[in-house]
């Protein structure tokens, strides 16, 4: 067996092991060496070569999609082929580990717009320490770096034992979220209701107002930091309220008892997200360095490089 046969032959290996853990959680996957040969590979091979351009120093890969799009789970898969076929350090975190905490949100609720009680959009995240963890992981650091986690099932950030622990630089960061490369829109974009929601909860456009100028001064810092960014352009909006449901089912699954949100409150959720999803559909269509299609099973159909 040759050097590269046997590299495929360890990736397929740990890849399939992955995917078949995922399915018990109730996730289906298709044509699982067709996706690794025609899209999974592929991508990292392109990861890679934005590394050596890098100089081989660290680099940032942005890796957005509206909400259960599959982000974390192509993260893992990333994670997979980059550290076994280059043998780079590879870790990664989410923009959700960022979520300020409940007081924090009700805070914001009781000064701005009571809608920033609800976790999600741009405003909702700590971003001050985002941007100074993306800023350090590129440099040499002595110290560990502690990246926050966040609890879905409890709406908290975790204490901070169970934050995530790194200890040295490593060769390439993942930093998935569905709202990342998001920019923000003209004003007069803003003023026309998007859905039930805005036209009811946020009349006189706070909400929208406040959010739009967070993407444009503390969110564009942080995406200033993405050295290559990947976007997963799903089917429509209909398929991101299908499979954040499907996204709500697998955590009751993970969550073992704890609190989920009904289907009533999931299509509720998703409403926050719709207006910079949509806009994200035609930005990142367009400035991604990378762009791909799913289809309605998850599937990558399609590869574009820009």
């Amino acid at each position: 067996m040759t050097e590269g046969n046997l590299i495929f032959s360890k990736i397929k290996k740990k890849y399939l092991n992955f995917l078949r853990k995922q399915e018990v959680l109730g996730q289906p996957f298709y044509d699982k060496l067709g996706q690794l040969k025609n899209f999974y590979i592929p991508i990292c091979n392109s990861i890679y070569k934005k590394f050596t351009k890098n100089k081989k120093k660290t680099i940032i890969v942005g890796l957005s999609g509206g909400q259960g799009s599959g982000k974390t789970t192509i993260t893992q898969i990333l994670k997979i082929i980059i550290g076994i076929k280059y043998n780079l350090d590879v870790i990664s975190f989410s923009i959700d580990d960022y979520y300020k905490t409940q007081k924090e949100r009700l805070e914001m609720s009781k000064k701005v717009s009571k809608l920033f009680r609800t976790r999600g959009v741009p405003g909702t995240h700590d971003t001050s320490l985002l941007f100074k963890h993306l800023k350090t992981l590129k440099k040499d650091f002595s110290k560990p770096i502690f990246i926050p986690t966040f609890d879905k099932s409890t709406d908290e950030r975790n204490k901070k034992n169970k934050w995530k622990k790194i200890k040295k630089k490593p060769d390439v960061v993942i930093f998935e979220g569905w709202c990342v490369g998001a920019k923000p829109q003209k004003l007069k974009n803003l003023k026309k209701p998007i859905n039930v929601l805005e036209n009811k909860e946020d009349k006189n456009l706070t909400w929208r107002k406040k959010v739009n100028n967070e993407l444009r001064l503390k969110y564009k810092k942080i995406f200033n930091k993405i050295d290559f960014l990947i976007y997963l352009k799903v089917p429509s909006f209909n398929s991101v309220m299908k499979w954040r449901l499907l996204q709500e089912k697998k955590l009751k699954k993970k969550s073992k008892g704890k609190k989920i949100m009904s289907n009533m409150q999931v299509k509720k959720f998703v409403m926050y997200y719709e207006r910079v999803t949509k806009d994200m559909f035609l930005d990142l269509k367009r400035n991604a360095d990378i762009l791909i299609h799913l289809d309605k099973k998850h599937k990558l159909k399609n590869l574009k490089t820009n």
